[in-house]
């Protein structure tokens, strides 16, 4: 299971994933279809996550398995981002989605 703090646009949220890296097509995909196609997302220490969100962690986490493998830890982006220090994100990884043009104004 992988922490991620993913940030786009629209804000920033953490994750919890059973996927071994933000990049794998499958995640890629399925947070396509949640409208996350674009963002930077940075691995945070699955036990420093654990630490952090006490017991919401693990009501979270229990719920996470093969066949729902990607649940939304903390949508308040402000909070997230408040719980972490830069220095204990992991490297980022950028991902830009296929970008579809937009209708004339």
């Amino acid at each position: 299971m992988n922490a991620v703090m993913i940030i786009t646009g629209g804000g920033s949220m953490m994750i919890l994933t059973s996927h071994k890296s933000v990049a794998e097509p499958a995640l890629l995909e399925k947070l396509a279809h949640k409208g996350i196609d674009k963002f930077i997302a940075y691995e945070i220490s699955l036990d420093l996550a654990k630490e952090r969100y006490g017991g919401h962690f693990f009501v979270v986490a229990r719920d996470l398995r093969e066949s729902d493998d990607l649940r939304v830890l903390d949508y308040n982006g402000n909070r997230a981002f408040r719980l972490f220090s830069f220095a204990e994100f992991g490297p980022p990884i950028m991902h830009e989605g296929v970008r579809e043009e937009e209708d004339a104004v």
